[in-house]
């Protein structure tokens, strides 16, 4: 199951990639809901979406956590 939540965080992240703001939502909202180890996953994940859309680089303060 929590595999299945970390999947539908990263298609949502993939889907609203176009706004920064909203962007910046959602991964706050995958950071509270996600377990360690799958925030680590993400991570990976947001790191090459940021390699695509730049703009996406101010969300990256989230993950320093």
């Amino acid at each position: 199951m929590a595999r299945a939540m970390l999947e539908y965080t990263k298609t949502i992240l993939s889907k609203v990639s176009f706004d920064a703001t909203l962007f910046c939502k959602e991964v706050q909202k995958a950071i509270e809901r996600l377990l360690p180890y799958e925030i680590e996953e993400l991570k990976i994940f947001i790191l090459s979406l940021v390699q695509q859309n730049p703009e996406l680089n101010q969300c990256l303060i989230f993950l320093k956590q």
